[in-house]
């Protein structure tokens, strides 16, 4: 399975994303997380980790993709923010076992993106892409209906699953590990999001 997070705008938990399907994935087959984001940030995320909650799956950057595939039954890539159109052409999940993942937060700013990205890759005839609804706040649970509403009406698929906006990914990130290994109250319920979208998408 390949799956590449890519979104037009940053701030939308894309490395987030990334990072924690991939350890998903790593649960049930060898799995490698490219990194071809400029600012490397899944990268520094590894890099961070300690002894024992090191994630446990292989990091590298992109160009290293060529010579690592064939090792691993699942690779995931985090792109950087505002990808061209030769990236999408690249990227949209034009085979079966390609996906392309869309994070977007429900605010005006990040909506705004979405609907452009998703206006592209509609006129490419994308076929595998979905939406992900991400860093959603308590309050915003009306925008994030309403966004998801506006989407389907629209035709383009969207994950049944959406990630909260929590402290425990935050400290995740700044710990090199992922939500599980998180000591904190909402950490199981950070986890859970990720497992399942995760499920989604192998099913």
């Amino acid at each position: 399975m390949f799956v590449t997070v890519a979104s037009h705008k940053g701030g939308v938990a894309k490395t987030t994303t990334a990072v924690h399907l991939a350890d998903y994935f790593n649960s049930f087959a060898p799995t490698l997380l490219l990194d071809a984001d400029p600012t490397k940030n899944a990268l520094d995320w590894y890099e961070k980790g300690r002894e024992g909650k090191r994630l446990p799956f292989r990091v590298a950057p992109d160009g290293q993709g060529p010579k690592l595939a064939s090792q691993y039954t699942h690779i995931v890539i985090d792109k950087g923010q505002r990808p061209t159109m030769d990236d999408l052409k690249t990227y949209a999940g034009f085979e079966a076992d390609e996906l392309l993942i869309v994070p977007t937060v429900p605010a005006p700013c990040d909506v705004d993106g979405l609907m452009r990205m998703v206006a592209t890759l509609q006129e490419m005839g994308a076929k595998h892409y979905r939406v992900l609804l991400t860093r959603v706040p308590v309050d915003a649970a009306k925008d994030a209906t309403a966004l998801r509403e506006a989407l389907v009406e629209m035709g383009v698929p969207i994950f049944q699953t959406q990630i909260p906006r929590l402290k425990t990914f935050e400290r995740a990130a700044g710990e090199g590990t992922v939500a599980k290994h998180i000591n904190d109250k909402t950490s199981e319920r950070a986890w859970k999001a990720y497992v399942d979208a995760g499920k989604e998408i192998l099913q």
